[in-house]
């Protein structure tokens, strides 16, 4: 298995981005992390991981460190002033096209969690890009948190709602890392931007008010498939997510909630569900299978 790093200099930054696989003939894959994380929680450089799965199938994969994560430079630190917003309109448009650009196909994107809403946002706001997209899958990807237990009011309500802007106002940022609640920084702009989400029914940029969820409703989306675990209690609760795949892609969606009752191995949760030892054996084969008829 090959891998190596690209990267991708935007103005002020540079984005990195990992590309692993056995053939550069491969059907490209591309893949967005979520919140307080980056790029590792598909691969790791002994080749674990969802990425290094797909690349072992024979696909062509390129992991993302979103602005100021992983080893995208300059880390976020309290003088970063970015949110959201940059990363839908200018980060998300620009990745799409130079990977398109590299393997001259269009790609499969695989996200996590809050990385399919940065996605989906930027599908709805940029129909252009809809022709380089053969598919997407998302785990655990939800925009709003309804679902209401002692998880969401842990994680939820009281960390992310509450002490994380009470944090980041102070320092500029989060340290997810140092508080023990992610694996990697997050911007104080970030973080008030998808509180703006979260506890709305409306699907709207808090910065220049465009309208994602009208503009979900006028493209044809492509075929998706989202898939959660049933012990992920709140960061992409099964009824949560669902309400994503109805103001996005549910024409053309797919659902799973992995569960041994189900059948499969594990009941999985928001994290695991990539990460866990059995999951190469139990569902990555069953969506590399539902990626090659795509």
């Amino acid at each position: 298995m090959f891998q190596q790093s690209l990267y991708l200099s935007q103005n002020n930054h540079t984005l990195h981005i990992r590309n692993i696989n056995t053939s550069t003939n491969g059907i490209p894959v591309l893949m967005f992390h979520g919140s307080i994380e980056n790029g590792k929680i598909f691969y790791t450089e002994s080749g674990k991981g969802f990425a290094c799965y797909l690349a072992e199938q024979g696909f062509d994969v390129y992991v993302v460190d979103f602005r100021g994560r992983g080893a995208s430079t300059p880390v976020i630190n309290g003088d970063s002033n970015f949110g959201q917003h940059e990363t839908i309109v200018q980060d998300i448009p620009a990745l799409i096209e130079y990977v398109y650009g590299l393997t001259k196909q269009p790609m499969h994107v695989v996200c996590h969690s809050w990385g399919g809403v940065l996605f989906g946002s930027a599908l709805a706001r940029f129909p252009a890009l809809l022709p380089h997209i053969r598919a997407q899958v998302c785990f655990g990807t939800k925009r709003r948190v309804t679902v209401w237990n002692m998880e969401r009011f842990l994680k939820v309500s009281l960390v992310w709602s509450l002490f994380t802007p009470l944090v980041t106002k102070r320092t500029g940022y989060l340290n997810a890392v140092k508080f023990g609640i992610g694996s990697d920084n997050e911007t104080h702009q970030s973080i008030l931007e998808s509180l703006d989400w979260i506890k709305s029914s409306k699907w709207i940029d808090p910065i220049d008010n465009f309208d994602y969820g009208q503009a979900a409703k006028e493209i044809e989306w492509p075929q998706s498939w989202h898939i959660t675990g049933v012990k992920d209690f709140a960061l992409g609760h099964a009824q949560d997510v669902k309400l994503f795949i109805n103001e996005s892609c549910k024409h053309a969606a797919r659902f799973s909630n992995l569960s041994k009752k189900a059948g499969y191995k594990v009941d999985y949760d928001h994290i695991n569900i990539l990460t866990h030892p059995d999951a190469p054996k139990d569902h990555f084969p069953e969506i590399v299978d539902w990626l090659k008829q795509h």
